[in-house]
């Protein structure tokens, strides 16, 4: 009887445990609070995206499903405006992953073409380095979900790195930490 006793206690553990990371990971968040919050405790950088990318106009009306190689879907956009552009990133690490770029986003942010259209029609630009606020999520913090500008639900993992546009804090979303390292160059470290 003690050992049944000893497999349910154990059992009962490994599911609280479970529940603990599955349940926090389907914690939704004041993303913008949170990010306030860790600027005031100096967890706070500034990074540039600074890699080549490329670009091909959207279809009015498409919705463009942001893939991680290694982890399925990201977030999905809105159905894309007149003069919204694709925008893919050059990253091997998480699958050259493509997102949804507004009209007005896209003329401050990128700059080109850089280059000739490849035979599959993208056409390479240049990130015009606008420079972002980051934060990376603590383990402490463990996953979460929050709101993304465009509406959309997006998971935040250790390690990932939220960034928050300068110059406006309602423009903040999550980055996969690869795809991060692959586009982004960090300008000013977090103090803490």
């Amino acid at each position: 009887m003690q050992i049944q006793n000893g497999r349910a206690a154990l059992i009962a553990a490994v599911a609280m445990l479970s529940c603990t990371s599955i349940c926090h990971a389907q914690q939704s968040i004041d993303v913008i609070a949170y990010f306030e919050s860790a600027r005031a405790e100096g967890r706070d950088g500034i990074a540039r995206k600074t890699k080549a990318v490329d670009v091909r106009p959207s279809k009015p009306g498409e919705v463009i499903v942001t893939t991680i190689k290694g982890e399925g879907k990201e977030t999905q956009s809105a159905p894309a405006k007149p003069g919204d552009m694709v925008v893919r990133n050059r990253c091997p690490e998480t699958g050259n992953e493509e997102i949804l770029v507004a009209a007005g986003n896209f003329a401050k942010r990128y700059e080109g073409p850089i280059g000739n259209a490849g035979v599959d029609g993208w056409v390479p630009y240049r990130p015009q380095g606008v420079p972002m606020r980051f934060i990376v999520v603590r383990e402490i913090d463990g996953a979460f979900t929050f709101t993304a500008p465009w509406g959309e639900k997006m998971m935040a993992r250790p390690g990932d790195v939220i960034v928050q546009d300068v110059g406006n804090a309602k423009d903040t979303y999550r980055i996969q930490k690869a795809a991060f390292g692959c586009t982004y160059e960090v300008e000013r470290q977090p103090s803490k």
